[in-house]
């Protein structure tokens, strides 16, 4: 139910609340905060802001022009579950306070630039998406890198590995298979309770929450599951989940990760992003073409798979993201689109009858990415298809192991690192600007930013593996 700040004000007071909470999202994808005492927040807080120091923000502001305002988003108000002191959370959009102009390197003011592009073309006045991110739950989590050394450990109760494990009061053997985890009952799954408080959780901050699972992979692959909702509020509820999940973890005494691929040889973690486009009040997705879909749902899918080596640079943005994305491991690898094969990048899930359930399931995404940047550029990507009348050609609806390497060739595949989908976005980033949701500048600063502190850094260090392969040569 939508807000109004004077209803915020009147929480506030209503539950006696002294502190205000104000998070907003960085360059990369993670939340910062600052929280505020309650007097400090009035109704011009939420016109003009809260004004904050930017330099220090990962990707933004230099020292010398520092000056930012946190304007907080009233429909995005619940209390938060994790302080002792009652604190109210809201998420922010960032201004310009000299020019009163929301920030260009703002996320968030991104998606709703995206929104406004979708409005202005006379295609639809509404996007849905609807992120599936899966996570890994460990008990254990240690990493270092130095100049003379280079590791990484990671362990969980669940973890087949464990097998033979010595354990308190008895190895009761209890424990996933590789890519067996999809989904046993109890007592091979151990987190039911943590992921039903962590679901309900959800539901006390605001998200329409609908199940939660174990998922394929050994050492607590889990799953939960939230309503589609217009592409901001997809975006603010993923970051809730994220920030609950998290929090909960910590609560049982487990650490949670969004990492693509925290285990060697079994399957990672991805964010399936379900998406259509409505128009006062009507699904426009749903036809008589391949899988009961629309031509504007093909013409969509035909631009996300011509735009999906440069959108992977959003949407899968970390060099991790690209050791997940290899065949064997139900990776989306394959530049197609089918109604039942989960090896294409694109999947027409299965909806009936229903009109208003016919959607697309773009399958590369992770939840490393930044969820208001990878949506928006999704949604550009498929305007374009709608607008240029990008047919996506024939579908995919073998089995993609029977096919012979011949036949392999010819179905384009996802980029293969973090540097060949940044390249890719140097080649072909029109889809993005032309539109005005980013900026020539936006796209120049991402890719510096991406190459400079992640591509370049893993480059210089040696790898574990490499020890392996190559000491006593």
């Amino acid at each position: 139910m939508a807000k109004t700040p004077q209803e915020v004000l009147q929480m506030i007071k209503d539950n006696g609340i002294k502190m205000i909470d104000l998070k907003f999202i960085d360059l990369p994808g993670t939340w910062q905060h600052c929280t505020f005492y309650y007097d400090q927040i009035d109704e011009t807080a939420f016109t003009d802001g809260v004004p904050f120091d930017g330099s220090s923000i990962r990707g933004w502001k230099a020292i010398n022009d520092s000056d930012m305002a946190m304007v907080p988003d009233p429909n995005t108000a619940w209390i938060d579950p994790f302080y002792k002191e009652p604190t109210l959370s809201m998420i922010c959009r960032i201004k310009e306070p000299r020019t009163g102009e929301w920030y260009s390197r703002d996320p968030r003011s991104i998606a709703y630039k995206a929104l406004d592009y979708l409005a202005s073309t006379g295609l639809g006045d509404t996007a849905y998406f609807g992120p599936e991110a899966e996570f890994f739950l460990f008990d254990d989590v240690r990493f270092d890198q130095t100049e003379n050394k280079g590791y990484y450990y990671v362990d969980s109760v669940e973890g087949r590995w464990n097998s033979g494990r010595e354990e308190e009061g008895g190895n009761l053997g209890y424990k996933p298979g590789y890519k067996q985890g999809y989904f046993p009952v109890a007592p091979t799954d151990t987190m039911q309770d943590i992921r039903t408080e962590m679901l309900l959780t959800m539901a006390d901050c605001g998200v329409p929450i609908e199940k939660h699972h174990h998922e394929v992979a050994t050492g607590g692959q889990n799953e939960l599951g939230f309503k589609f909702g217009t592409l901001v509020e997809a975006a603010d509820h993923l970051m809730t989940y994220k920030y609950v999940i998290k929090n909960v973890a910590k609560k049982y005494g487990k650490s949670a990760t969004f990492m693509p691929k925290p285990l060697f040889n079994d399957n990672g973690s991805g964010m399936h992003t379900h998406q259509s486009i409505w128009n006062e009040g009507k699904p426009l997705f749903a036809g008589d073409q391949y899988a009961g879909l629309s031509e504007m749902a093909l013409y969509y899918i035909g631009g996300i798979l011509k735009h999906a080596p440069a959108l992977l640079a959003f949407t899968n943005p970390t060099t991790n993201s690209y050791k997940r994305l290899v065949p064997g491991f139900e990776a989306p690898v394959n530049l197609a689109y089918s109604q039942g094969n989960r090896s294409a990048s694109v999947r027409i899930p299965l909806s009936g009858d229903n009109p208003k359930a016919k959607r697309l399931e773009f399958r590369c995404p992770d939840a490393t990415s930044n969820p208001y940047l990878a949506f928006a550029a999704m949604l550009c990507a498929g305007i374009d298809g709608i607008k240029n009348k990008i047919h996506p050609g024939e579908p995919l609806d073998v089995d993609i192991y029977d096919l012979s390497p011949e036949e392999l060739s010819k179905i384009p595949s996802t980029p293969a690192s973090l540097e060949g989908a940044l390249e890719a976005l140097e080649k072909d980033h029109a889809f993005l600007i032309d539109s005005g949701v980013f900026t020539m500048e936006f796209i120049e600063n991402w890719i510096e930013y991406k190459l400079d502190n992640e591509v370049n850094p893993l480059r210089l260090r040696p790898h574990p593996y490499e020890f392996a392969l190559y000491y006593d040569v």
